[in-house]
């Protein structure tokens, strides 16, 4: 009886890249992006500036005490939603000696609907007691002795020292850091390096209103998920290869 073989079918091969201009097998490197010009920066802000002169943080409060407070319970939360919790807190505790006698149970009371609220409420009795212990129940001035603060960090310090004490800072919140990197006009790895990049090119003159006027864009113009860029005010200056316009 005659043997009988079987031919094997050929291994396969690995895809072969069939990016335009790449070398067989190669995947091509994303094109780098240009850097925004020192003129480019300076337009995007006036345009930012002409639509909105005088922007305003969201985060209701009456006083540094009650921004600091505002900003602390805002970590992971909606402005909208803290804005809810903390009217009636403020209406009764807007000083760290009121907040104190209010008591850790009390204010969970009030901020309940917020994430994390137990933390939260312990931080911020612990925080109104330092500040009475350790600066007078007053709210310090300083980078150093905010973050000192318990549940306060430097984008906490960033808030205030700009809101309360008008100091050129740059707060970097999720919004911040997406308008950074997408548009490329401040990429970084993380919030400190698009701070410390967004500090470098923002001309001084802008500094006082930069961070809400990113704020303020990346929450209601660059969106997440489906940015509008057919409203955005800065879409011919933008570096992003996926926008719409």
């Amino acid at each position: 009886m005659p043997k009988i073989t079987r031919k094997l079918p050929a291994k396969a091969k690995a895809p072969v890249a069939k990016t335009l201009g790449a070398k067989p097998g190669v995947a091509k490197k994303p094109k780098k992006l240009k850097p925004w010009t020192a003129a480019e920066v300076h337009e995007a802000f006036s345009r930012f500036q002409k639509a909105n002169p005088e922007p305003k943080g969201e985060l209701e409060h009456v006083n540094p005490f009650t921004l600091l407070v505002a900003v602390v319970l805002s970590a992971q939360a909606t402005d909208a939603g803290v804005n809810k919790a903390t009217r009636a807190l403020f209406a009764i505790a807007d000083t760290p000696q009121k907040m104190v006698d209010l008591g850790e149970e009390e204010v969970r009371n009030y901020i309940k609907t917020i994430g994390l609220y137990r933390t939260k409420a312990k931080n911020v009795i612990a925080l109104s007691e330092k500040l009475i212990a350790e600066f007078g129940g007053v709210v310090p001035r300083t980078r150093e002795e905010l973050e000192s603060l318990p549940g306060a960090g430097r984008k906490t310090a960033n808030v205030v020292l700009n809101m309360a004490f008008g100091e050129h800072t740059m707060a970097v919140d999720t919004h911040v850091f997406r308008v950074g990197n997408r548009t490329n006009l401040a990429p970084g790895k993380n919030v400190l390096e698009v701070e410390l990049a967004l500090m470098r090119v923002i001309p001084d003159e802008f500094m006082m209103h930069a961070h809400h006027w990113l704020i303020l864009h990346g929450r209601y113009t660059c969106l997440a998920r489906k940015p509008r860029c057919e409203l955005c005010l800065i879409n011919d200056l933008c570096r992003w290869p996926e926008k719409t316009v």
